[in-house]
C-alpha cells in the first residue's frame, strides 16, 4: 500500500489531472500561522502536489451552491511528509488553505492517510471558506507495517472508485467518498465494510461514530481516575459507571 496505489483506486479521467506542485511559501502566506505551524510547514512537508481538478469540465458531474455551500469543484492533493511531521497538524491546515473540499493523500514512510473535509462559506469573512465541522481521515498501512486488515483494506479501495460515486452534484460526490471513510471506521469496530444503504443509514452511522468515541473517552479517563483514587467508596461508585458506561458502548457498537 502506498499513495499511488490509493490514487490509482480513484480511477480519475485523465482530463481531471493537473500534477503540479504546490509551493510552500503559498501555504505559508496563508492567513495568521503560529510560529509552530510555520515550523511544522517548512520542516515537515517534503512535496505538495495538486493531483486533479474535479469540476463538470472534467468529470461532467454537475457544481452545487446552497445558503451555505459551493461546491464548484473538489481539489485532489497528494502530500509527502517527513517521518517527523505532525500529520494531523498539516493534513488539517492543508484542508484549511484550500478554498475548495479537498481529497487529501498524505503519505509518510510507515503509511498513507486519506482525508476529507467538508467545506461551507464563512461566517466571519465573505467569500473565505471554512472546515465544516471535522476532517475525517483513515490510516492505511505501507508495505508490511501494521495497519488496517487487508481485507477491509480491499474493499474500502474498491469502493473509491469515481464512477460509484453519487453524480446528482460535487456535493453529493464528495459526500460519497466521506460516508465511504466512515463506513471504514465503522469496519474497525465491527469487523465488516458494509456502505450505508440510505442517507438515513448514513446519518444513523455517524451519530453511532460520534457515540462510541465520545463513549471510549469518558471509559479510559474513569479507568485513569480509579486508578488514582485512594477512597473505597469513590472507587466503587467509579466501577458501577464504568459498568454503565460499557454496556452502553456494547450498544453503541451494535449499530455500526
Amino acid at each position: 500500500m502506498n499513495a499511488a496505489t490509493v490514487l490509482a483506486a480513484f480511477q480519475l479521467p485523465a482530463s481531471a489531472l493537473v500534477n503540479q506542485r504546490v509551493p510552500k511559501k503559498l501555504l505559508l502566506e496563508q492567513g495568521t500561522l503560529t510560529p509552530a505551524l510555520k515550523r511544522q510547514i517548512q520542516n515537515g512537508i517534503e512535496e505538495l502536489t495538486w493531483i486533479a481538478t474535479l469540476k463538470p469540465t472534467t468529470i461532467g458531474v454537475p457544481e452545487y451552491r446552497d445558503e451555505t455551500r459551493e461546491y464548484l469543484e473538489i481539489a485532489v492533493l497528494g502530500l509527502a511528509l517527513r517521518p517527523d511531521a505532525r500529520r494531523d497538524l498539516l493534513d488539517l491546515q492543508i484542508h484549511r488553505s484550500i478554498p475548495y473540499p479537498v481529497v487529501l493523500i498524505t503519505s509518510q514512510p510507515t503509511c498513507v492517510t486519506l482525508s476529507l473535509a467538508p467545506k461551507r462559506a464563512s461566517q466571519a469573512e465573505a467569500g473565505a471558506t471554512v472546515v465544516d465541522g471535522s476532517m475525517l481521515a483513515v490510516t492505511l498501512a505501507v508495505g508490511d507495517s501494521a495497519g488496517l486488515p487487508v481485507e477491509l483494506q480491499q474493499a474500502f479501495l474498491d469502493s473509491l472508485r469515481l464512477s460509484q460515486q453519487p453524480q446528482a452534484n460535487m456535493h453529493t460526490l464528495y459526500q460519497g467518498w466521506f460516508e465511504r471513510l466512515e463506513a471504514l471506521l465503522a469496519s474497525l469496530i465491527s469487523g465488516q465494510y458494509a456502505l450505508a444503504a440510505t442517507p438515513a443509514q448514513a446519518e444513523n452511522r455517524r451519530a453511532a461514530l460520534a457515540n462510541h468515541a465520545r463513549l471510549l473517552r469518558e471509559i479510559q479517563q474513569l479507568r485513569a481516575q480509579a486508578q488514582r483514587e485512594t477512597q473505597i467508596n469513590r472507587r466503587v461508585q467509579i466501577n458501577l459507571t464504568l459498568q454503565r458506561l460499557q454496556a452502553e458502548l456494547a450498544a453503541a457498537t451494535q449499530q455500526l
